[in-house]
């Protein structure tokens, strides 16, 4: 199996197969994987973080997903909606640390009120930070009029998680109805594309009745799609959702975690220059676990700078890590984190996908 691993490693073409047969390998082919990625990693984008400071600035959502904490029909959770002002001094914040770029995230809404707030905050960020702060944002599906106007107005990345490539697989985590429906996610992703956003996506590992052709699928799905950047993490169960009753599927929580590192691993073997995003849900497994997908291909982090009083409303999942943190407490942390990996941090700067760039000039 060994020798099979650096055969296969050293193709410039990864089929199905192979990537079936690369997830499934054993911690000495899983080492191999590790050492080529973080190899390419190093050629192709360089051994520098890059910094997204992190804004959910609502839990308030629309969807009724049934993996996630702050789905619609939750009733447990205590929703929250951070005020203007509040988001506008964590985006001085980051500017003022040298973040280089922030992330505006929110459950999903759409509505004129909504749309208009965003473009508003677009500018403001803008104007405050001297235009010296890149902005993603991660606001779900919306019209493409709306991404256009968002895009028009500042923001430059999107990313909307498809968590799954298999139409199949997708309804077993999503109601089938209207507001939940696959080809649509995958037209938003086309409509961001084609507005000229970096665009990105993502899938969860380790989900019930998910199989390692799924995941290899989702890795060729990214690739084929030509995204610019990924985000990307182990799935990890919330009790008040309807996915909950299936845990009895899942991988154990290690091996999840396990299987998302070689997930970020192989996509950086596939997609050389693209951005990759060391999940926060990495943390919650293994203390170190951003440092661990840093150190075998992923390129940035996203501190939280959400406002502490509202850190843990935003949960996801069960065990999320730093909600008793403030933004400041979060950056001296990861600077000592990120020194173990033997990583620069990129500060001030946006680190926009290298992939981009070149797509953009073909």
């Amino acid at each position: 199996m060994s020798n099979q691993i650096e055969t296969v490693l050293k193709q410039e073409q990864l089929s199905e197969q192979d990537l079936i047969m690369l997830l499934q390998s054993d911690k000495i082919g899983r080492n191999k994987i590790f050492t080529h990625s973080s190899k390419i990693k190093s050629d192709y984008v360089g051994k520098r973080v890059y910094y997204r400071g992190l804004i959910e600035m609502s839990n308030i959502c629309s969807k009724s997903c049934y993996y996630c904490g702050i789905r619609m029909d939750n009733k447990s959770a205590k929703r929250y909606n951070i005020s203007d002002e509040e988001i506008l001094k964590a985006a001085k914040f980051a500017h003022e640390k040298k973040y280089g770029s922030l992330v505006l995230q929110a459950g999903e809404i759409i509505s004129p009120v909504f749309t208009k707030r965003i473009s508003n905050l677009l500018k403001q960020i803008k104007e405050i930070s001297n235009n010296e702060l890149g902005i993603t944002i991660s606001l779900g599906e919306q019209p493409d009029e709306v991404y256009q106007e968002w895009f028009e107005n500042g923001a430059h990345r999107y990313l909307l998680r498809i968590e799954s490539s298999n139409p199949d697989l997708y309804y077993k985590i999503h109601p089938k109805n209207d507001k939940h429906n696959f080809e649509t996610r995958l037209a938003c992703l086309e409509s961001l594309q084609k507005i000229g956003y970096q665009t990105g996506t993502g899938v969860m590992v380790g989900l019930p009745f998910q199989t390692y052709q799924d995941l290899a699928r989702d890795l060729l799905f990214m690739r084929d799609f030509d995204i610019d950047m990924c985000g990307m993490g182990p799935y990890i169960e919330h009790v008040d959702t309807p996915l909950y009753q299936y845990r009895g599927l899942l991988l154990p929580i290690e091996d999840r975690f396990t299987l998302t590192l070689k997930m970020i691993a192989l996509l950086r073997i596939l997609m050389k220059d693209i951005n990759i995003a060391a999940a926060t849900a990495l943390q919650a497994i293994d203390p170190i676990g951003r440092e661990k997908a840093i150190k075998v291909g992923a390129n940035i982090l996203m501190p939280n700078i959400t406002p502490g009083m509202y850190r843990d409303d935003y949960k996801l999942y069960e065990n999320k890590p730093c909600t008793d943190e403030e933004a400041e407490d979060c950056t001296n942390c990861l600077e000592m984190r990120i020194g173990i990996t033997g990583d620069d941090i990129g500060y001030g700067e946006w680190g926009d996908s290298k992939h981009y760039s070149k797509r953009k000039e073909l």
